[in-house]
């Protein structure tokens, strides 16, 4: 097995635990590469069929190459996908700068969506190497009253010994793909053929790194336009991966305080 064999055998262990362990479970769909790499193993993983369905919460400010991109794949892949939408920018945290206030929209959208189909823990696609806070999390992540998260309370996970049992009521947090980098999304995606958004190619000059609303997300200078020639960008590059999202360069702590009121 090659290093990416091996990725992907531990996230295919990952989600059929989850399946297994969690009653009622879903998986967010951000339209995304990770998340796309994570459904297109979620496929692997149950033979060709996503047994749960997959949450897009919309803001109504994705680029319209996402929305172009959900309905086709969703109708393709044949997933059960429910689409959860998201209350104004004027009932956020008037405290959180502008940028993280629009972001909360999708935390306040996502709790509703729980709130209402109940489900008992939710398929995230996030990686350790993407942010400083979210290396903070674990595998099998529970979460308080209101999806709540506490960095400072979480559990131990030794040798792929994820604990699993929590107290009823317990929401989980399941991450699949937290061991994976940004390159190895990258050439897994190369390697599998896995559809992406045409944005992360670049045109004139430009090209996205990471995919989030179009009004607080922002290209990077770039003219790599295949896969080779993005690997060897990203080999080089100093530039952070979410250097185009303007939340990221607000106050310190607001990504932080995104994350512990249960930000994806």
């Amino acid at each position: 097995m090659d290093h990416l064999d091996v990725l992907e055998s531990r996230t295919i262990y990952i989600l059929r635990e989850a399946f297994n362990r969690i009653d009622k479970l879903a998986m967010l769909w951000s339209l995304g590469k990770d998340s796309n790499a994570m459904v297109w193993m979620a496929k692997k993983a149950f033979f060709g069929y996503v047994p749960f369905p997959l949450i897009h919460i919309d803001t109504g400010k994705k680029f319209p190459e996402m929305y172009a991109f959900r309905e086709h794949y969703a109708r393709e892949w044949g997933l059960d996908l429910r689409v959860g939408d998201c209350p104004p920018v004027e009932e956020m945290d008037p405290t959180l700068p502008p940028a993280a206030r629009s972001a909360a929209r999708k935390t306040a959208g996502l709790r509703a969506m729980l709130d209402r189909e109940g489900y008992d823990g939710v398929i995230a696609g996030i990686r350790r190497d993407e942010e400083g806070t979210r290396a903070k999390e674990r595998v099998f992540s529970p979460r308080g009253q209101h999806n709540t998260w506490d960095f400072r309370d979480q559990p131990p996970e030794f040798w792929d010994q994820f604990k699993t049992d929590f107290a009823p009521g317990t929401h989980l947090r399941v991450h699949p793909i937290l061991h994976w980098t940004e390159i190895d999304i990258w050439r897994y995606t190369q390697r599998e053929n896995i559809p992406i958004v045409d944005l992360y190619f670049a045109k004139d000059g430009k090209r996205y790194r990471s995919l989030g609303d179009k009004d607080i997300t922002f290209p990077v200078d770039s003219t790599a336009s295949t896969f080779d020639e993005i690997i060897t960008e990203l080999k080089q590059t100093k530039i952070a991966e979410r250097s185009g999202r303007a939340m990221d360069h607000e106050s310190e702590d607001a990504f932080e305080r995104l994350r512990a009121d249960g930000y994806m």
